[in-house]
C-alpha cells in the first residue's frame, strides 16, 4: 500500500537540524568528563569495575643499570637487567627520564611500571637479529612471529605510563605498495635498497620478506619446518606491544608509533585499561592497525586518538577452526570519547571473531576521514557470534565508503579498496547456499544511536549471508549524506527510526532479500524520484513509514 503524505515544510533545513541536534548531544557528553566509576552507570550488561594497578613504592631509573639515552648505545641489557632486578624485589617503578633510547626486545614482568618522562623516546632497533622467532598469535591463529619490541606473557599488573614516545621502526620492516606514493617517494624508497615483487609494484625489505609473501594467507605463511620458518623471517614482521593472558594492565599517556604490523595486541587479558594514548603509523603501512584486543575480558579504551594505516580500534577473537578450539571471547569492553582520524575502520569487529564478541559499549567518538566509520566483517569458515553491540553518539565526516557496514563477505581488502575493484556483488557466486554449520558467523543485537556523518560514499551498506542472515540491527536517531543511499543485502530483523539520509543519487534505501525490516520515520530530501528499491525473491514483511507515504510488502 502506498499513501501520499507531502511535507515539504518538514523537509527544510532537516538534514543541519538533526546534524546540530546530535552533534550537540555529543558535545555535551564529551565536556562532562566521567570518573572511571562513571563508566559503568548505565552500561546495558553487567561488568565488574577495573581497578588501575598499584605499584610498590621501589622506584629506580635505566640509567641506574648502564641505559645511555644518546640514541646510538644500544640499551637491552640494560632494560632486561633493570626489569628482572624491580620484579624480584617485588615490583616498582621504572623511570626513563628524557633521551633517546635505543634499544632491542623489552620484556615485561609483573608489578613493574615503565614510567616515561617527558622527552623520553624509545627507539627500537632496526636490525632484524635482534628479534628471534617466537610462538605466538597472529591473524587468529596459533603461528610463528619475530618477538614483538615490547611483549609481556602472563604477567599481572604491569603498566606503560608517561609522556613518552615508543617508536617501532616499522618502515625497516612493512613491504610497500608503489600506489600509496608519489613518484618521488617511490624512488627514494627503491634506491635505498630492498628488492621489488615481479610486478614492480610492491617494494620489500628484503628477498626473505618477499619470499614470504609469495606463500602466505592473510600474512601467514605455509611454512613447517624450522629451516621453513628462518627462510622467509623477515616477513614475519612483530605487533609493536603483544601482552598474552595478562591481567591487571594499564597502559596510559604514551604514543605508540611506527610498528612493524599491528601497533597494540592485547590477547587473552584481562582487566585492562587504554587511557590517553595516542596510537599512529603511516597511512600507507601495511597491516598497521592502531589496537587489535582479542580473547580479552574487561577492557576500558578511554579518550584515545589513533592514526593508523589498517583498522583503529579492533575487536577480535580467533580465526577459524583454531579460533573456536579456543573459544575465548572479547568481552565486557568500553570504548568512550576516542577520535580516529585515518584508518580503514573506525570501530571494528573481526574479521577474526571465531571464539565470539559480546557486551561491548562505545560512545562519544569521532571518526575524521577514516574509510569507514563502523565496521562489522568476517565470512564463511568463521564461525563465532557477535552480540550484544551498544554504539551511541557517533560523529563522522569524510568517509570514503559507509559510516555503517557489515560484509560477511570480507575478501582481506579495505572496504574502500573492496568497493572500487566492485567485490561486493559476491552472492551472485552463491550457486549453492551451505546449511549452516559451527563454521557460520552470526552477528545480531547491535543497537546503534546518535550518529551523524557528514559526507560518505554510501549511507550503509549491510551484505549478509543468505543461510545466516544480519540479525536485529537496530537505528535510531540517525542522519547521513552520502553519494549513495543505505543498500541491505540478506538481513532480518532490521529496525529504522528517526532516520535521514541525504543521498546525491539513486534510491534512498535499497532492500534485497530483507525480512522483517520497519523504519519508522525514515526521511530524505524532496524530489528523489523512487526513493525506496525492494528486489529479491525472499524479501518480505517490510514496513517503511515516511511523512510522505507509507511502503508495506509482505
Amino acid at each position: 500500500m502506498v499513501k501520499k503524505k507531502l511535507l515539504d515544510a518538514f523537509l527544510s533545513g532537516a538534514f543541519l537540524c538533526a546534524l546540530f541536534v546530535i552533534g550537540m548531544s555529543s558535545a555535551k557528553a564529551g565536556n562532562n568528563q566521567s570518573t572511571t566509576a562513571d563508566l559503568y552507570k548505565n552500561l546495558p550488561f553487567k561488568m565488574d569495575e577495573i581497578k588501575k594497578p598499584v605499584f610498590p613504592a621501589y622506584l629506580v631509573k635505566i640509567t641506574d643499570f648502564g641505559a645511555v639515552g644518546d640514541g646510538i648505545t644500544l640499551n637491552t641489557k640494560a632494560f632486561a637487567e633493570v626489569i628482572n632486578t624491580v620484579s624480584q624485589k617485588g615490583g616498582g617503578t621504572i623511570i626513563i627520564p628524557s633521551g633517546v633510547w635505543y634499544t632491542g626486545p623489552i620484556v615485561l614482568k609483573s608489578n613493574v611500571n615503565l614510567q616515561t618522562e617527558e622527552g623520553a623516546l624509545i627507539v627500537f632497533s632496526s636490525d632484524f637479529n635482534d628479534y628471534p622467532l617466537v610462538s605466538t598469535v597472529f591473524e587468529g591463529v596459533d603461528t610463528k612471529r619475530c618477538q614483538s619490541p615490547i611483549s609481556a606473557t602472563g604477567a599481572t599488573n604491569v603498566a606503560i605510563t608517561g609522556k613518552g614516545v615508543f617508536n617501532g621502526s616499522g618502515d625497516a620492516w612493512r613491504p610497500v605498495k608503489k600506489e600509496k606514493l608519489t613518484a618521488g617517494q617511490w624512488r627514494n624508497l627503491v634506491a635505498s635498497g630492498g628488492v621489488l615483487n615481479s610486478s614492480k609494484n610492491t617494494w620489500f625489505p628484503s628477498e626473505s620478506s618477499l619470499k614470504g609473501n609469495k606463500n602466505a594467507d592473510m600474512n601467514v605463511p605455509n611454512a613447517q619446518t624450522d629451516e621453513e620458518w628462518a627462510a622467509v623471517k623477515d616477513f614475519l614482521r612483530p605487533v609493536m606491544l603483544n601482552l598474552t593472558a595478562c591481567k591487571n594492565v594499564l597502559l596510559e599517556g604514551v604514543i605508540f608509533e611506527n610498528s612493524p604490523c599491528w601497533n597494540l595486541h592485547p590477547f587473552a587479558c584481562e582487566n585492562i585499561i587504554l587511557e590517553n594514548l595516542t596510537v599512529r603509523n603511516p597511512w600507507y603501512a601495511q597491516n598497521g592497525d592502531g589496537l587489535d584486543l582479542e580473547s580479552c575480558k574487561n577492557a576500558l579504551i578511554i579518550g584515545c586518538n589513533f592514526d593508523v594505516g589498517d583498522d583503529a580500534i579492533c575487536l577480535k577473537s580467533g580465526k577459524d577452526e583454531n579460533g573456536r578450539k579456543r573459544g575465548i571471547p572479547c568481552e565486557n569492553v568500553v570504548v568512550k570519547g576516542c577520535t580516529v582520524f585515518h584508518g580503514h575502520g573506525g570501530f571494528v569487529v573481526g574479521s577474526e571473531m571465531s571464539g565470539g564478541v559480546r557486551n561491548v559499549d562505545v560512545s562519544d567518538c569521532q571518526f575524521i576521514g577514516t574509510d569507514v566509520g563502523l565496521r562489522f566483517k568476517s565470512r564463511r569458515g568463521r564461525g563465532g557470534i557477535v552480540e550484544n553491540i551498544y554504539i551511541n553518539r557517533i560523529n563522522m565526516i569524510n568517509i570514503p565508503a559507509e559510516p555503517l557496514l557489515f560484509d560477511l563477505y570480507y575478501g582481506g581488502k579495505s572496504a574502500l579498496e573492496a568497493m572500487e575493484d566492485d567485490d561486493e556483488d559476491q552472492q551472485k557466486d552463491d550457486k549453492v547456499i551451505p546449511p549452516v554449520t559451527e563454521e557460520t558467523p552470526s552477528f545480531k543485537n547491535i543497537y546503534i544511536k546518535d550518529i551523524a556523518c557528514r559526507g560518505a560514499g554510501r549511507a550503509m551498506f549491510f551484505n549478509g549471508l543468505p543461510e545466516m542472515n544480519i540479525q536485529n540491527i537496530h537505528i535510531e536517531n540517525a542522519t547521513i549524506s552520502a553519494k549513495k543511499g543505505a543498500e541491505l543485502h540478506e538481513s532480518t530483523g532490521v529496525t529504522l527510526k528517526n532516520v535521514h539520509i541525504v543521498p546525491a543519487s539513486g534510491p534512498v534505501i535499497l532492500l534485497n532479500n530483507v525480512k522483517n525490516l520497519t523504519a519508522d520515520n525514515l526521511t530524505y530530501p524532496p524530489g528523489i524520484q523512487n526513493p525506496i528499491s525492494i528486489k529479491g525473491e525472499f524479501s518480505k514483511n517490510i514496513k517503511i513509514f515516511t511523512p510522505y507515504f507509507d511502503v508495506q510488502e509482505r
